[in-house]
């Protein structure tokens, strides 16, 4: 006999991450899955693993992986109150994502560090001014 199974007992991966509002669209959710930078227990997954609660749930983005526990589940992508709701970060990758949004903060512009290229208009009628004299 085949029991019928409660939608809230397990939902689609790439559902909840779209539902906890990690990625806005659910194709965005399937293809970061399917780059093998979501990993559920440890393990690589496909978009269609179930999730429960409780499960521990691996995201990276490039500098930093974020390490989330489920709390709860859902199919709908609700306010993001609502969706805070749904999971728990952990406290080391709270840490370490703030680390890396101060350190990028921290970091020079690229382009101001750029010598070459293009002058400037001031440049350029510096560079005016030095041929005129020869």
């Amino acid at each position: 006999m085949v029991m019928p199974v409660n939608a809230l007992d397990w939902l689609r991966i790439d559902k909840w991450l779209w539902a906890a509002r990690f990625y806005k669209t659910r194709s965005l959710a399937c293809e970061e899955i399917n780059k093998g930078r979501v990993q559920v227990n440890g393990v690589v997954v496909k978009p269609a693993k179930e999730l429960k609660s409780g499960d521990l749930v691996q995201i990276r983005n490039d500098p930093v992986t974020r390490t989330i526990t489920v709390l709860a589940l859902s199919d709908k992508r609700g306010p993001a109150p609502a969706a805070a709701l749904l999971f728990s970060e952990s406290e080391e990758s709270v840490r370490l994502r703030l680390k890396a949004a101060e350190q990028r903060r921290l970091a020079p512009e690229p382009a101001l560090t750029l010598t070459q290229g293009r002058p400037t208009k001031r440049e350029r009628r510096a560079n005016d001014k030095l041929l005129q004299i020869w």
